[in-house]
């Protein structure tokens, strides 16, 4: 199911806290930077953070610019964004400000919790997700039911943690404070575990004022049949490749990338790439990686069209190429149709030899324009 764009919003110190353990919020942004934190506020649909978050620091979570409030409506859009709170056991404080200002009011919590919150009064929605918290639920129910395409999270650290952990993450803006805590127990940004990110993408660095703006993209493929938010990156690259391809009245044009389990793009290719008129996409770009390559045990091949099962112009067709290789992960945006092979199901073939086949619909319309033409 799609997901929300997840932006994660954090401030930190050079040793890496969120806060000191003070009675009072330490400010670790810049007065330019707090009007960043706006725009960034007045862009998105919607605003997350934990219940923690709310007793803690009681944020109002406001557009507070007149002029970009203003903006908002005149685009058809709420005057503020969604605000969103998560709580496992509906233990939240009714008479914080996060209730009291802003627009519309979301919790999501467990069945358990919703009880619990349902007693309090709130002038909010209560959805629960179940006996546990279900991030991909969550995810999911915001962008099917509230229409919500972008969501800023600020907090606190452990949800911050939790999103990247289990891939959910497509960004992440990080603001570094000439300041040290040095507070063993004062609360840090992230926690540890097993991340999903992988090797972080660095998209932007700016000065604020004395502060420092850091903006990262994570890299990582996704695990068997779970999407990671760096699937839909991929996928988008591949896509943009299969317009590359010289227009052919006889063969898809199709893009491939092949991704190391860190996130390190192995190589890529597309249709008819260097003037050959019959490779195909995934085999161009395995062919630049060598046989038994030990990363491809574990990497992904990204394909704007599911791989092939027959093919003429070659002995081996993609679905076999892929094998071969042992890579046991394929995503792809679009199941081959029958304009040339009738039956092609290279997916099925995939998944009967143990490989994991994602397919993000969302991207079908991407990967068959370049295709429009042989489509009809």
């Amino acid at each position: 199911m799609p997901h929300p764009y997840v932006l994660l919003s954090a401030a930190v110190s050079l040793d890496g806290y969120l806060d000191d353990t003070g009675p009072d919020r330490l400010l670790l942004s810049s007065p330019a930077d707090f009007d960043r934190v706006d725009e960034v506020r007045a862009s998105v649909d919607a605003i997350l953070i934990g219940a923690g978050t709310i007793r803690a620091d009681n944020p109002r979570l406001l557009v507070n610019s007149a002029e970009r409030r203003a903006a908002r409506i005149a685009a058809g859009k709420p005057e503020y964004p969604l605000k969103v709170t998560v709580s496992g056991s509906g233990d939240l404080d009714p008479t914080a400000n996060f209730w009291h200002t802003g627009g519309e009011k979301l919790v999501f919590t467990t069945d358990k919790g919703a009880e619990r919150a349902g007693r309090l009064g709130l002038a909010a929605e209560i959805v629960s997700l179940g006996p546990d918290l279900d991030w991909r639920r969550l995810l999911e129910h915001l962008h099917e039911v509230r229409d919500v395409r972008r969501l800023m999270v600020e907090g606190g650290g452990t949800i911050h943690t939790q999103l990247l952990q289990q891939g959910l993450a497509d960004e992440l803006q990080l603001v570094v404070s000439p300041l040290f805590v040095g507070t063993p127990d004062a609360p840090r940004l992230f926690g540890p575990g097993d991340y999903q990110a992988g090797r972080l993408r660095l998209v932007e660095t700016r000065p604020i004022e004395d502060v420092v703006l850091i903006r990262y993209e994570p890299t990582a493929p996704g695990t068997g049949d779970l999407p990671s938010a760096a699937d839909h990156h991929w996928l988008a690259l591949a896509c943009d490749l299969a317009a590359d391809c010289p227009p052919s009245q006889t063969a898809f044009s199709v893009g491939a990338v092949v991704v190391a389990e860190d996130g390190t793009e192995l190589a890529r290719g597309h249709s008819r790439e260097a003037g050959d008129p019959v490779v195909h996409a995934e085999e161009a770009a395995l062919a630049k990686l060598a046989p038994g390559d030990p990363r491809l045990a574990t990497a992904t091949v990204y394909t704007s069209l599911e791989p092939c099962t027959h093919r003429a112009s070659r002995p081996k067709p993609c679905a076999r190429l892929i094998l071969d290789a042992g890579v046991r992960r394929v995503v792809t945006a679009w199941r081959e149709p029958d304009t040339f092979v009738t039956g092609a199901d290279g997916s099925g073939v995939l998944v009967a030899r143990g490989v994991s086949v994602v397919v993000l619909p969302e991207y079908e319309e991407r990967a068959t324009a370049p295709n429009r033409h042989v489509l009809g």
